[in-house]
C-alpha cells in the first residue's frame, strides 16, 4: 500500500465513518477500486477506525468528563443527575448487543461479507430502514424519553452495521427515530454508543496487526491514514450533528441507492 493509497482510504474512512452511508462497505468498495489486496485490510480498516474513535473522544470530550463524574460520584454514593445517570446506563446497557453479536460473528466479518456486492445489497436494505425511520418519524413529536431498555434496543440496531454497507451511524440514528429521539439526540446518543465498539475493534485488530506486521500495509502507512481519519472525522461529525438537527436523512438515503445501482451496473452490465 502506498502512502497516496493510505491518504485515500484515511479520507475515505474520516468521512463515512460518521456519515450513515458506511464506512466499511466504502472501504470495501475504495479497496477494490485502486486493486488493494484484502490480506490484512480488516486490521487496517480498524486501524483508521481507531483514529476516528479518537475524534469521537475528542469532539465529545465534554460529555464524556460528566458521564466520568456521574459514574465516580455513583460509585462513591454520592448526589447524582438522574440525566446524566440514565445516559450512561443506556450507553453501558445499548454497548452490549454489538459485542455480543461482535464475537459470535467475527469469523463471518472478515471472510464471507467481504464483497462489492453484499456491500451494494446491504446499502439498499439499509435504505428501505432510513425510509421506514423517516416515515414513522415524520408528522410525529419526538419525547426525546431516554431509558436504559431505549439503549439497549438502540444497541441492537447498533449490530446491523456489523455489515459492510448498513452504517453505524445511520442504524443507530434510525433506531432512536423509531423509539421517539429526535434526529439530534438520536444523532448525539449514536456517537456516544459507538466510542466503546470501535475503541475496542481498534484496539484488538492493532495489537493482530503488531503481531502479524501488517500484511501488505507499512506503518507509515497506517500512520498517516490514520492522521487523515482524525481530521477529516471531526468535520464530519461536526458537519452531521448540523445538517441533521435541520434536515432528513433523505440525502444520504438517495446517495447510498445511487451507488448500489452504481455497482451493480459495473458488475454485470459495464
Amino acid at each position: 500500500m502506498t502512502i497516496f493509497q493510505a491518504i485515500v482510504l484515511g479520507f475515505v474512512q474520516g468521512i463515512t465513518e460518521f456519515l450513515p452511508i458506511s464506512s466499511s462497505g466504502h472501504l470495501i468498495l475504495m479497496r477494490e477500486l485502486l486493486g488493494l489486496q484484502t490480506v490484512g485490510s480488516l486490521a487496517f480498516d480498524a486501524v483508521l477506525q481507531l483514529a476516528t474513535t479518537l475524534a469521537v473522544i475528542l469532539y465529545f470530550s465534554q460529555d464524556l468528563w460528566l458521564l466520568t463524574q456521574t459514574a465516580l460520584r455513583k460509585l462513591g454514593r454520592l448526589p447524582v443527575n438522574a440525566k446524566e445517570l440514565t445516559l450512561l446506563y443506556a450507553l453501558l446497557i445499548g454497548t452490549i448487543p454489538a459485542v455480543v453479536a461482535g464475537v459470535l460473528l467475527e469469523k463471518f466479518m472478515d471472510t464471507i461479507f467481504r464483497s462489492s456486492i453484499i456491500v451494494a445489497v446491504v446499502l439498499m436494505l439499509g435504505s428501505f430502514l432510513f425510509i421506514y425511520a423517516e416515515w414513522v418519524y415524520y408528522g410525529s413529536v419526538p419525547q426525546n424519553n431516554l431509558t436504559r431498555m431505549t439503549g439497549f434496543k438502540i444497541g441492537l440496531f447498533q449490530c446491523l452495521a456489523l455489515v459492510p454497507g448498513m452504517s453505524r451511524s445511520g442504524s443507530t440514528i434510525s433506531g432512536g427515530m423509531l423509539l421517539g429521539l429526535s434526529r439530534g439526540e438520536a444523532a448525539r446518543f449514536s456517537f456516544l454508543l459507538s466510542i466503546p465498539i470501535l475503541l475496542g475493534s481498534g484496539a484488538k485488530k492493532l495489537i493482530e496487526l503488531i503481531h502479524t506486521g501488517g500484511g501488505d500495509v507499512s506503518f507509515i502507512s497506517i500512520g498517516i491514514g490514520s492522521i487523515v481519519a482524525f481530521g477529516v472525522g471531526l468535520a464530519a461529525i461536526h458537519f452531521l450533528l448540523t445538517f441533521i438537527r435541520r434536515h432528513t436523512l433523505w440525502p444520504f438515503i438517495w446517495y447510498r441507492l445511487l451507488l448500489a445501482a452504481f455497482v451493480f451496473y459495473i458488475t454485470f452490465l459495464a
